[in-house]
């Protein structure tokens, strides 16, 4: 019976359903200080759960998607779905385990700790 042939040449035909969302870099200030790097990202829109942080290999990526919820006709849109991405280098002197963030008010704070062993000591002279 050829019907499962017919099947999978129609699915293979079928149009994708995919939305055409802007990809922007978030705005981002990077502060060092001896115990950590810290990172604002200005994404405004997104929440927490939408939002996906990932430390691989000396790098950091940070992504998120904006979605909105309309009702009625569109009539002009300058403030629509966006997904932010942007990766970073990282040093490999990250203590990965003690990486946090948190999301307020549209900017993520990323707490990068660096590893005691990366921080800065005084050397005492005896």
């Amino acid at each position: 019976m050829t019907v499962s042939t017919e099947i999978t040449k129609k699915e293979e035909t079928l149009p994708g359903l995919t939305r055409n969302i802007p990809v922007v870099a978030p705005v981002v200030d990077i502060y060092e200080n001896d115990d950590e790097i810290l990172l604002h990202a200005d994404m405004p829109g997104v929440t927490k759960n939408d939002i996906e942080i990932k430390v691989d290999n000396g790098n950091l990526e940070i992504s998120g998607v904006r979605t909105l919820k309309t009702s009625g006709a569109v009539n002009w849109v300058e403030f629509g779905e966006i997904d932010y991405r942007r990766t970073f280098s990282v040093p490999q002197t990250i203590d990965i385990e003690k990486v946090n963030a948190e999301l307020k008010d549209g900017v993520l704070r990323l707490h990068l700790p660096k590893s005691e062993s990366a921080k800065p000591r005084q050397i005492e002279i005896h």
